[in-house]
């Protein structure tokens, strides 16, 4: 493996995208965008304009992770997203939404794993004390019954679990990765580190590391912006080199939550970050980071090294 760095020594390889989402408002099949007025949220974002946001990088795949579709018709999304004009790469695999708690999750997941990109579930568990900044009202919603039956069911479909949760759930989160072992989780966007404080950080990187010790849990470093607006670089640096020092190079996925990361930083300018402040890696690490951990994650073939 060789030749992954330009002029600079900074990663110039190939980059599989691990997070991000497409959109239409005129089909107004997300209800959460409607009556958003500024960019981003209030434009669509269709592969051409995706595209156009990562120009000048080597974008060989990317992940769709679910948009808040209308929850009343899961499988609308993935029937859109198939008729979009794109290269192969890009939104190669799919992470699509089921409500896990439905009396109805066993046959939407059948039907979702009938499509051969759908590869993982997210179901939004996000808690947090200001009900404002909650997706769910249930704190302990990974703990619900019915909830963890519908989850169950992904090992024998062969799919994976986007996590999205805050540090306020940690510790239930390690239970849930102890009670299923055979599903492979994804903790989206560096597990949410919503307190600023330095006392609110330390918490947030040592719970990390304590759930690393489960085997069967990635991490995505990802929208570092969207819980530090006022970002700087080394804000930004402290919130990587936490994650990577909690998973590890191989058990890290890069992405960039494109288009919602536009609300506080670019595509470019995150990717640019992601070059800096893992420079000091070693070639095939970087490579693993940027593209060859999510290929494997998320079963994206034929991604060259």
């Amino acid at each position: 493996m060789q030749g992954l760095l330009d002029e600079n020594g900074l990663y110039a390889g190939p980059i599989i995208d691990a997070h991000h989402h497409l959109w239409d408002l005129s089909m107004d099949r997300h209800p959460w965008l409607r009556g958003q007025k500024d960019a981003p949220l209030g434009q669509s974002c269709l592969p051409q304009d995706y595209l156009a946001a990562a120009e000048g990088f080597d974008l060989a795949a990317s992940i769709h992770v679910e948009a808040n579709w209308d929850p009343a018709d899961p499988l609308g999304e993935t029937r859109w997203l198939d008729t979009l004009d794109r290269p192969e790469g890009i939104a190669t695999r799919y992470v699509a939404f089921t409500d896990l708690a439905s009396e109805g999750a066993g046959a939407m997941l059948e039907a979702h794993a009938a499509h051969e990109r759908v590869v993982g579930v997210r179901d939004i568990v996000s808690w947090h004390p200001d009900p404002a900044r909650s997706a769910v009202k249930d704190r302990h919603r990974m703990l619900d019954p019915a909830w963890r039956d519908g989850l169950a069911r992904l090992d024998a479909l062969g799919l994976s679990f986007d996590l999205l949760m805050s540090p306020w759930q940690f510790d239930d989160a390690a239970v849930l990765f102890e009670s299923f072992p055979g599903i492979r989780f994804a903790i989206n966007h560096c597990g949410s580190p919503f307190d600023r404080s330095p006392e609110g950080l330390e918490r947030w990187a040592q719970g990390l590391k304590a759930l690393a010790s489960a085997p069967n849990v990635w991490l995505k470093i990802s929208d570092l912006v969207a819980y530090d607006p006022n970002w700087t670089e080394e804000s930004l640096a402290f919130v990587s080199r936490a994650c990577l020092d909690a998973f590890g190079p191989g058990r890290c996925m890069l992405a960039s939550d494109h288009p919602v990361v536009t609300l506080s930083a670019s595509f470019r300018q995150t990717y640019d970050h992601f070059r800096r402040v893992f420079s000091d890696l070693d070639e095939r690490d970087q490579y693993a980071l940027f593209a060859g951990n999510a290929a494997e994650f998320y079963r994206v073939p034929n991604i060259r090294s």
